[in-house]
């Protein structure tokens, strides 16, 4: 009984922050956030020559011009129609008219750590906005984020977080929910209760069974699917992510949440 109390009490002290961390923590996510709107923008991308490599890149150098750190190796990839698939060879890297860009990345600062994945969309000659199939994704993918912070309770469980997540997303229509999220804080990924993993929605033993407790935060990480009827119905996955702190007021963003993507 004394190591489980020693454990249970180690991992209480290390997934809660401290006023001052609470107070911070907000603008450290805030500054990811407009690394990320820098690499984004038309100064950074240039259709048929830009790679998602070079933006990798990119947000490494801007984070280490601004003295920080990263939390991890940043990322950043392509979503595709299957019809552009087809024109180019399966490895290619270089940013098109018609591509999704899909980031994960994050900083470390104050020994605070941001986790965040966000969508861009580089328009094709003669569009103003991104197709409305993927427009739908991000507004479904929306209505989960809302599910998701709906679901904190002080006391349960990852487990049991995730399945009331799951159960009221389906009871609303969300298309082919998941969730996998994570604690947040000094650590990129414990010590806090783990809600999900991308290959097991249903139970995940030890980590799953950690409890929540109030100041303590978490990535909102997420997806969505479901057809997209300007790519010819091809089923397209949409992972968002976001920080959100839970507190005595509940389960908030600590920065803003990504609703539009950025065209570029």
């Amino acid at each position: 009984g004394r190591l489980v109390s020693a454990e249970a009490a180690a991992t209480h002290w290390l997934m809660t922050l401290s006023p001052k961390e609470l107070e911070v923590y907000p603008h450290i996510v805030a500054i990811t956030h407009q690394i990320i709107a820098s690499c984004y923008s038309p100064a950074s991308i240039t259709p048929g020559v830009t790679t998602t490599r070079d933006l990798e890149y990119l947000f490494w150098q801007r984070t280490l011009d601004l003295g920080l750190e990263l939390s991890f190796t940043p990322f950043f990839d392509l979503v595709r129609s299957e019809a552009d698939q087809s024109q180019h060879l399966t490895d290619d890297l270089v940013i098109r008219p018609g591509d999704l860009i899909h980031c994960d990345v994050g900083n470390r600062y104050l020994r605070l750590c941001s986790d965040l994945q966000e969508w861009a969309y580089i328009l094709r000659p003669g569009e103003t906005e991104a197709p409305a199939g993927v427009k739908r994704l991000m507004a479904e993918g929306n209505r989960l984020q809302k599910v998701y912070q709906g679901a904190f309770r002080r006391g349960l469980s990852g487990d049991e977080m995730l399945k009331d997540m799951l159960d009221q997303a389906h009871r609303e229509g969300i298309p082919n929910p998941r969730v996998y999220s994570h604690s947040l804080g000094l650590y990129l990924h414990e010590p806090g209760p783990l809600i999900g993993l991308p290959w097991e929605q249903v139970s995940n033993p030890g980590r799953g069974e950690v409890k929540l407790d109030e100041n303590t935060c978490f990535t909102m990480e997420l997806s969505v699917e479901a057809p997209v009827p300007e790519w010819g119905g091809q089923s397209v996955r949409m992972s968002l992510e976001q920080d959100v702190m839970f507190t005595s007021t509940g389960c908030q963003p600590m920065d803003k949440v990504q609703t539009e993507f950025y065209l570029v």
